[in-house]
């Protein structure tokens, strides 16, 4: 950023040529170069008033992602997108009140902004209030109401309340236990490559748990988890 800033600033194009070439020799000027003209450009489209522009680069702010990590930046970006109704921004600003993340901290906000993204049925935010339901966090904990917020983001295909989902049947928390739901939850987030449902697919498997119990399964299923990074089946592998 800086640099493309200087080159701006100078307009010559002797001195520019130097600091190209300077630069351009340890690899390091082109994708910086490249990634800031990517952010102006994301900016002067946000800045128009476009809410997909504003998200984006809220995002960028929020991962630090070809800019420096700002979460009250990101905060800001999401909350101009979220004033157009945009229901993606608006999960993101409930979920930056529920980590405390460029705001205080505070439940009571992330619910009312994951339950404005809910009415527009984004599942993102119906799993998320599903999880503070189901940590008691700013609501009393009930685990048959964060299995209703559950229910209705797996039924549209989210994966991770497909798992969260599974664990209900499969601890029969919020409902009755069921091993043979809790698999045929965890196989369809497992169907898009979720490492977590693969991991708990393993466990269902090692211990015979609504099948028949297959060590060679379960290791199978676990190698799966643990290539995507899953750290519980990383260990499970290391204790066999």
């Amino acid at each position: 950023m800086g640099i493309y800033l200087i080159l701006r600033k100078k307009q010559k194009i002797h001195g520019t040529l130097v600091v190209i070439i300077s630069l351009a020799m340890t690899g390091s000027f082109w994708p910086a170069f490249f990634k800031h003209r990517e952010v102006s450009q994301i900016r002067q489209t946000a800045e128009t008033g476009d809410a997909a522009a504003q998200i984006r680069l809220g995002e960028m702010y929020l991962y630090g992602r070809g800019i420096d990590r700002d979460y009250a930046a990101a905060m800001q970006w999401f909350q101009k997108a979220a004033d157009q109704g945009d229901a993606t921004a608006q999960n993101d600003i409930g979920w930056l009140y529920r980590q405390g993340l460029g705001v205080a901290q505070d439940y009571g906000e992330a619910m009312r902004w994951y339950r404005k993204s809910a009415d527009h049925g984004d599942e993102a935010a119906q799993n998320n209030i599903g999880n503070l339901y189901w940590d008691g966090s700013g609501v009393a904990q009930d685990y048959g109401e964060a299995m209703r917020w559950y229910r209705k983001a797996a039924d549209q295909g989210n994966a991770w309340a497909q798992v969260n989902l599974g664990s209900c049947y499969q601890n029969g928390q919020g409902v009755a236990q069921d091993y043979g739901e809790a698999m045929r939850w965890y196989r369809l987030a497992a169907d898009q490559g979720n490492a977590r449902a693969q991991y708990h697919i393993g466990t269902m498997y090692a211990n015979g748990w609504g099948v028949p119990g297959d060590p060679g399964e379960a290791r199978n299923w676990m190698q799966k988890a643990a290539a995507k990074g899953e750290q519980d089946a990383k260990k499970w592998l290391a204790a066999q």
